[in-house]
């Protein structure tokens, strides 16, 4: 479970491209995009792990924020299930503004706590950021905090940079206070990476 006692810092990432690698899934679990009442299971998952209050909340924000483009919905919108046919992933690749312009953003990486420590997360990365490539949407930006400590280093991991200045939407570039966080979260190997990858 994430911790939520550290402080939130709004986190930002960018990917320039990506190299693909083969997606490994373990036995038993597929993948499948978006189709209609999948909103509640992804309400299931946010609530499962506290981002949202109720499980109303949560599907009612899915539903106004993607459901308005159910046609880019289905193409974009990833989900990973198990043997019984459960959702236990997903990840959405997204656009949001950047000033006048859009760009392509990585949206809700998120695995049930059950399922967690089997690379679920780095497979659902990887087919995003396939969808992105296959659309030359590149750069691919990311808005986290550091209380998910373990998905930014999957990110840096995949190629993304951790971003001193640059920012998209509505968030404030929040890097040094950030990564001030971070350095007590992490060990000093990790945290060098997180420098290496800042740019």
């Amino acid at each position: 479970m994430l911790n939520r006692a550290i402080p939130f810092y709004n986190t930002i990432l960018k990917c320039n491209n990506y190299t693909p690698s083969k997606i490994v899934l373990p036995q038993g679990f597929y993948f499948r995009n978006y189709q209609t009442g999948d909103e509640k299971a992804w309400a299931k998952l946010e609530y499962e792990i506290g981002d949202f209050q109720t499980l109303a909340i949560a599907e009612n924000y899915f539903l106004s924020k993607y459901c308005q483009n159910i046609h880019a919905l289905k193409e974009r919108c990833v989900f990973i299930l198990n043997q019984e046919d459960e959702v236990v992933g997903s990840c959405i690749a997204w656009k949001d503004n950047k000033g006048k312009q859009t760009v392509a953003s990585l949206h809700w990486l998120i695995v049930s706590p059950k399922q967690q420590g089997k690379g679920l997360g780095k497979a659902l990365c990887q087919k995003v950021l396939g969808i992105f490539q296959e659309r030359n949407e590149f750069p691919v930006y990311i808005h986290t905090q550091p209380w998910s400590y373990i998905a930014i280093l999957l990110y840096i991991r995949l190629g993304f940079q951790l971003q001193k200045t640059d920012t998209f939407s509505h968030y404030e570039n929040q890097y040094v206070q950030s990564m001030n966080v971070l350095k007590h979260l992490l060990t000093d190997q990790q945290y060098k990476e997180l420098l290496i990858s800042s740019s």
